[in-house]
């Protein structure tokens, strides 16, 4: 039995502050901005956190009750670090804000109010894994999984159907535009998306799309519903506008009908997800959409040294379209930003390994040091060479803790206790339980579907005499589940029970258990802290943990300090003493098919203004002249230095060439023999008709044929 250890009420005070003191002209014109619609164009380093921090604080110190408060931020760790730091300026009154992601107040939302717009309040949230898995078995189900011709897979389907609800763009259009080899099936499309949402209803589901599109239909769809809605806030402030889509502007709109405080921060150099439906226009357009809106734009930068900035200034002044501004620091001092010219791959990857270790004898931290790629297989080889060199590094980015296989696994045991009509988890479990197979499992969901999903209707499906013993194995456990409590505590007690069925399984299909079964353990211990399952469950979907504990690439366990390597979409956000930026080649960054679309074009360039921006003190820019189509080929190209490093941008950079240990010092020319030979003598007297020999044997020509007795030549 989990003890539970009750919180203490937490009591914090106020503290003494001054805005005009604390906060620059620009952040304190945001900051103590009344009513009305107020947009902040924060660049990157210029103290956007601080500055919704004290926004935050001054609505409270000026009588706003701070529950009528929503802060909106992009994932749950920026909310709760937001309200940490305002609660030490304000005292405890910060912990009645109202905070979170956008699908997590969607969520809340469609709980409270989705009963009256249909929708059932026990619903259960697919993640996205779930929602691609959902969608194969309605492509199976139509007939499409046996086509001879190519069809769209799961994950691209999704990817499509994800595309429609937030950019707003028919599917004819995006099938065009992305997916134009498979044009021809739109209709073919349009009902697997038609099945899949019926699925979705049937079964009691919901998807992330399903957070705010749900949550902007309620707003717009019903007067009275948008009014008890809305009326719930009288300030509404929103982080990283930049990202935000369509959907989530329409939200925004009817979230503020009635009294247009809305606060919005953002960066338009840095909207850089137009993959995940992002619309760089909601920035750009932000004025019209909310007329009379107060401008602020943040320019002193606390980040980067000015000759950095020099180089991003100028960088990003490139752009089409854009909020015009000019980072400045007061910081003095600081070296150029390098740029540096490789000969190949090879000779790049040793330069920053070198650089690297120049820089940490100085004293600088392996965790305040970065290297930054467009895409991750571009670190291959770096990865490579720092193994070899006994460097410790994390690589951002890869497998996510609930994308690992075990943890949804037992995660499919709860959704099914929480919600019996979850078929995508039913089927999860059943190709987990030996003896039985893609067939059987199929039959026993149908089964069940028959019975109205009845809590019991598995008990009931007479399995082939292979499946007997794993039927009556998961009789038994969906029977301790259904008995089980619905508090933290019990949840505990589930994961546990779930786990004497499941851990040989785990053994069984993995040859490094032990990891895996770590990970059980921290998902047992995590669980004891929700009041309920559903609680859990919903909070896992909405917010997920970021790792497993098997899946690290590079550091040691015990290694604290590790070289950071991260693709530019992950490094946003953070900041390093020392940045590299490599592969800066057409091609490479900017991807190769960006040059297709100016649109895709200008977000790469932001996407290169993000990583450039992320380093303090040192940053340097790499490039290879030459790349070879694989590690063994012969056949290389000349690459070229990435167009968004123009000639305006070069002159504020170092230029660097590297010194290349393989070729002989040129300074000092091997000696000279006593001797010399004459080589074009030798040659030429291999066609002479002189004495000893005549024709193409040449001079001497008195051994095999084409040989020679001169031993110079030989």
């Amino acid at each position: 039995m989990t003890r539970i250890y009750p919180p203490r009420p937490r009591e914090v005070s106020p503290s003494a502050r001054d805005l005009r003191a604390e906060l620059n002209e620009e952040q304190y014109a945001a900051a103590s901005h009344g009513t009305g619609p107020l947009l902040v164009i924060a660049g990157a380093g210029t103290g956007k956190t601080r500055t919704l921090v004290y926004r935050v604080a001054h609505l409270i110190d000026t009588g706003v009750p701070p529950e009528r408060i929503l802060l909106l931020t992009f994932t749950r760790r920026a909310a709760q670090e937001m309200l940490s730091r305002a609660e030490r300026l304000v005292g405890s009154a910060t912990a009645r804000v109202q905070g979170g992601t956008f699908h997590s107040v969607g969520h809340r939302t469609l709980r409270r109010f989705g009963a009256a717009g249909g929708l059932p309040p026990d619903f259960t949230i697919m993640d996205q894994g779930d929602a691609e898995d959902l969608m194969q078995l309605s492509r199976a189900a139509l007939g499409y999984a046996q086509k001879s011709k190519r069809f769209p897979k799961k994950e691209t389907l999704h990817s499509i159907y994800s595309s429609h609800i937030n950019t707003e763009r028919a599917i004819e259009e995006i099938l065009y535009q992305d997916f134009p080899r498979f044009v021809d099936y739109a209709d073919d499309v349009t009902r697997i998306f038609a099945d899949y949402t019926a699925r979705k209803s049937d079964r009691n589901l919901v998807d992330y799309d399903d957070l705010l599109l749900f949550w902007a239909l309620l707003l717009e769809q019903s007067p009275d519903l948008a009014t008890r809605i809305a009326g719930q806030y009288d300030h509404i402030l929103v982080d990283e506008y930049q990202d935000t889509n369509l959907l989530q502007a329409r939200v925004l709109r009817g979230m503020c009908r009635d009294h247009r405080n809305l606060t919005v921060v953002g960066d338009d150099a840095q909207s850089i997800y137009s993959f995940r439906g992002a619309n760089f226009r909601n920035i750009l357009e932000f004025p019209q959409q909310f007329p009379g809106a107060r401008l602020v734009t943040l320019e002193q930068n606390y980040r980067s040294t000015q000759p950095i900035l020099d180089v991003t200034n100028t960088l990003i002044s490139r752009a089409e379209e854009r909020f015009t501004k000019n980072l400045w620091t007061a910081r003095v001092g600081g070296d150029k930003p390098w740029l540096v010219t490789a000969r190949d791959e090879q000779q790049q990857t040793r330069f920053v390994v070198d650089r690297v270790l120049e820089l940490h004898e100085q004293g600088t931290p392996l965790r305040e040091i970065a290297v930054l790629f467009r895409a991750g297989y571009m670190s291959a080889d770096l990865e490579i060479e720092l193994t070899n060199r006994k460097i410790p590094f994390e690589k951002w980015g890869g497998l996510k803790f609930l994308e690992a296989a075990h943890v949804k696994d037992v995660l499919a045991f709860l959704r099914v206790a929480d919600n019996p009509r979850d078929e995508v988890s039913w089927y999860r479990i059943f190709m987990l339980m030996p003896g039985i197979g893609d067939v059987t499992a199929r039959a026993m969901i149908q089964s069940m579907a028959e019975r109205a999903w009845d809590p019991d209707a598995f008990t009931h499906f007479v399995p082939p005499p292979r499946a007997r013993d794993a039927h009556q194995n998961l009789s038994r456990l969906l029977r301790v589940l259904r008995r089980a409590g619905d508090d933290g505590a019990a949840l505990a007690e589930q994961i546990d029970a779930i786990r004497q069925l499941y851990d040989d399984i785990l053994r069984e299909r993995y040859d490094r258990p032990d990891p895996r079964l770590a990970d059980l353990d921290q998902l047992r211990t995590i669980s004891a802290g929700y009041p309920s399952r559903a609680a859990f469950l919903a909070a896992l979907a909405l917010d997920p943990p970021s790792s497993t504990q098997d899946l690290a690439t590079g550091a040691s366990e015990s290694e604290d300090d590790a070289l950071i390597l991260s693709t530019a979409h992950s490094s946003k956000g953070k900041e390093w003493d020392a940045v590299f930026v490599i592969w800066a080649v057409d091609g490479w960054f900017p991807l190769a098919r960006a040059a297709e679309s100016e649109d895709e074009l200008e977000e790469e360039r932001r996407l290169m203004y993000v990583a450039m921006t992320r380093a303090r003190n040192h940053l340097a820019v790499s490039y290879p002249l030459n790349v070879y189509s694989s590690r063994r080929s012969m056949d290389y190209s000349m690459d070229q230095l990435s167009r968004f490093i123009d000639r305006g941008v070069r002159e504020q950079m170092e230029r660097v060439v590297l010194g290349d240990d393989d070729k002989p010092d040129a300074t000092a020319p091997p000696p000279v023999p006593e001797s010399p030979i004459d080589l074009r003598a030798l040659l030429l007297g291999r066609f002479s008709r002189g004495s000893g020999g005549s024709g193409a044997g040449g001079a001497g020509s008195t051994g095999s044929p084409g040989g020679t007795d001169d031993p110079a030549v030989r």
